[in-house]
């Protein structure tokens, strides 16, 4: 463990290219009239939702880690809440703000009703559904869960010793997979819930808590990759004949994530060992480390900027809006949103989130 790690930056990186493809060619489009190469190339984009659950592990990882260091600090709450606010508030609520406005002046065909705002603001968007709600914004959910394991975990962390915190965290782990396990028995609608999707930040917070402890020598992180890494590759091994890579079956819809989460907790130990060897440049790539530090402005934005896209293109020049089957003009549309998103995101980070970030003061970086 060391004050900077720009390895994770590396990892995070990884993940928002992840995101940003998969809306950008697999989601939106699929694969539907392509063939050969064209085909090929948007099908490689399917999986990249899965770099949700890479923050997802990433984030229990780095904020159990903080958590866990500061924890016998007389101001561990105030100081804790503080950075938060000032790392994530400021640019969520300018998204939101302009998710009010941009449909209100006909800029963009997305609707964003006022109550699913307000639920927003609120941090609720993966409970709209309660409210009778649909959801407008789809990044939104995963910020929810975040922000829910923000508001419980620092108590838990606090009064815990650094065992208790890793069977907690365990606990989490293997208790979120029963719950989708009685969903999908019980016929219930498996939504974006808090307690669903849990177990990625169960997993991070578990090697966090793991990682500072007598398993926290390269021996034990080697052991750990390794734990981690064959399990997942057991489970997706074994889990292949019951539909576990496109969930198309119970038993794949249950363990999907429990296998997805094992195997990213191995690429951060693996990252982690790797950056602190003489090997360490290949996880310390600064292209990817240009994304990940941008990537908390990319992931809130580049929905907004596609939606912003398509709307100029047919207004402008409809016989250039992207269809399915049209991988050309699909590329195209890519390139200039995630142009822009890069923009705008490199903007954000380092003339707008910064004036909030220096009263933030020294921490361990990677810290979202």
């Amino acid at each position: 463990m060391r004050a900077q790690m720009p390895e994770l930056d590396t990892l995070r990186g990884l993940a928002v290219l992840l995101v940003l493809f998969f809306h950008g060619f697999g989601f939106e489009f699929t694969t539907r009239g392509l063939s050969g190469v064209a085909k090929f190339l948007v099908a490689a984009t399917l999986p990249g939702w899965m770099g949700v659950n890479l923050f997802f592990v990433l984030s229990g990882f780095l904020i159990t880690g903080i958590l866990l260091d500061s924890k016998w600090r007389t101001d561990y709450y105030r100081r804790f809440y503080y950075r938060r606010a000032l790392r994530i508030l400021p640019i969520y609520y300018a998204v939101l703000a302009v998710l009010a406005v941009l449909p209100r002046l006909g800029l963009i065909d997305r609707t964003a009703s006022w109550g699913f705002l307000a639920l927003c603001c609120i941090y609720l968007a993966n409970f709209t559904i309660f409210f009778g709600v649909p959801m407008q914004y789809g990044v939104l959910w995963t910020l929810a869960i975040e922000e829910h394991f923000y508001l419980l975990w620092p108590a838990l962390v606090r009064v815990l010793s650094r065992r208790r915190v890793s069977a907690a965290a365990t606990a989490i782990f293997f208790l979120c997979p029963v719950l989708r396990w009685m969903y999908v028995r019980l016929g219930w609608e498996m939504g974006d819930y808090t307690w669903l999707y849990a177990d990625g930040l169960a997993l991070g917070a578990v090697l966090a808590a793991l990682s500072r402890g007598p398993w926290g020598s390269r021996t034990g992180m080697w052991r750990t990759t390794v734990v981690l890494g064959s399990v997942s590759l057991v489970l997706f091994a074994g889990g292949f004949r019951y539909g576990i890579f496109l969930a198309s079956r119970d038993a794949g819809l249950v363990l999907r994530h429990t296998a997805l989460n094992l195997f990213f907790g191995a690429l951060i130990s693996l990252a982690l060992l790797v950056g602190t060897s003489p090997w360490r440049i290949l996880v310390n790539r600064p292209l990817l480390q240009f994304f990940g530090s941008i990537s908390y402005g990319v992931y809130l934005i580049h929905m907004l900027v596609f939606d912003l896209v398509d709307h100029a293109t047919k207004a402008i020049r409809p016989a250039l809006t992207a269809t399915s089957g049209h991988i050309g003009l699909i590329s195209l549309r890519f390139c200039l949103a995630a142009g822009i998103t890069v923009g705008i995101a490199y903007w954000s980070r380092w003339h707008f989130e910064e004036f909030f970030l220096k009263f933030k003061g020294g921490g361990m970086q990677g810290s979202k």
